[in-house]
């Protein structure tokens, strides 16, 4: 009888969020490999190494400035191999957001990207907002993740297996004796979704935390966190300016210094009272084990922050768990063999829509033809 409600749930639940999910799902596992792609086919991305000195944060500024001038300068990333340099242009209000690529060697300016245009930014926005308006796509992605969630745990319920020797006809396929297709499809349907449960269950609390600050709070506490998740900008307190070119002062501080760093991201203090904040990040591939660091722009002097967005190694292990989440989200957390699953796994999610709704379609049309046969008599 219980298991009567739960089928109805999950018949309903699929049938209303199942293209919804199918394009969250396509668009995930597409987007699983945007960083490799673009490695791969955007020249601009990469620069020849030279014996040359590398262009100072305050040049860099100077020669974005000309090409895209009265834009805001939101960061600057330098690379330790033979990237080029990245400068970031964003603002909400009114809304741009721009990457611009110079030849740290020369100035060049080897490439402009619009982050609103292009291949992967319209992939990334059906995966976050259905290509609706953010305000609205946002709310209704957030509803067809928890609505996924349940059509999830009670396809789990529907799955479970009464006995032993049912059990192993659920999770593997037995297409010798079952040469029916419609058989098939209901394995394909029964079997992908059991072992891809638990991948199902994690791109879903990750995927929370992102659209549900308040979850974030809540599973952050729950696995004994502590500080605060909500990135608050320390503020810079006036005093003598120490240097004319804090940001140069800064990056020479790590440059000279032997951090091992992939990759330096600086943000310019975009007012009197902002800190300038540094990203100082080990790995090209992942994002968790970042040390974010604070500065007073005049004194040059670092600020303490309580929030989890701070020194790596102050971190506890609640605090890099959701340092984690985007990369467990997109797998990267494993490397290429994590993205290759998460993909893989993102392909077979999309797959239970489809295999789900042809059952739906089979039983409907077998009921029909039911009803449909005294009148033909």
């Amino acid at each position: 009888m219980i298991k009567k409600y739960f089928r109805k749930l999950h018949l309903w639940l699929g049938l209303i969020t199942g293209l919804l999910v199918f394009i969250i799902s396509i668009t995930g596992s597409l987007y699983a490999f945007q960083k490799e792609i673009q490695d791969f086919t955007d020249e601009y991305r990469f620069v020849l190494k030279e014996n040359k000195r590398i262009l100072l944060p305050s040049e860099i500024q100077q020669i974005a400035h000309k090409e895209l001038p009265g834009k805001n300068v939101h960061s600057i990333k330098y690379y330790q191999d033979n990237h080029s340099i990245e400068v970031t242009f964003y603002h909400r209000v009114p809304f741009y957001y721009y990457i611009m690529y110079i030849n740290p060697y020369s100035g060049k300016v080897l490439h402009i990207q619009n982050m609103e245009k292009g291949f992967f930014p319209f992939i990334l926005k059906g995966h976050m907002y259905l290509w609706l308006p953010q305000e609205v796509g946002r709310v209704v992605v957030l509803l067809v993740t928890l609505l996924f969630s349940m059509i999830v745990l009670s396809g789990f319920i529907l799955w479970l297996p009464k006995n032993w020797h049912i059990l192993k006809k659920r999770i593997w396929f037995k297409w010798k004796e079952n040469t029916k297709w419609k058989r098939k499809n209901w394995d394909i349907h029964g079997i992908i979704g059991f072992y891809s449960l638990s991948f199902s269950l994690i791109f879903i609390i990750t995927g929370l935390v992102w659209v549900m600050p308040n979850f974030a709070i809540w599973y952050h506490k729950a696995i004994g966190g502590e500080k605060n998740l909500i990135y608050v900008e320390p503020v810079s307190r006036y005093v003598k300016p120490i240097s004319k070119e804090p940001l140069d002062a800064i990056y020479h501080q790590y440059d000279s210094s032997r951090i091992n760093f992939a990759q330096i991201e600086l943000h310019p203090p975009e007012s009197d009272s902002s800190s300038i904040s540094v990203v100082i990040n080990p790995s090209y591939d992942t994002y968790w084990k970042a040390d974010y660091v604070y500065y007073n722009q005049f004194s040059l002097k670092e600020i303490r922050v309580n929030h989890i967005w701070s020194h790596y190694r102050d971190a506890h292990a609640a605090d890099k768990l959701l340092r984690l989440n985007y990369d467990i989200h997109v797998g990267s957390a494993l490397g290429i063999t994590g993205k290759i699953l998460a993909c893989i796994m993102s392909l077979l999610i999309a797959s239970l829509p489809i295999s789900g709704s042809l059952i739906w379609y089979g039983r409907w049309r077998k009921k029909s033809r039911v009803v449909s046969l005294p009148h033909i008599i």
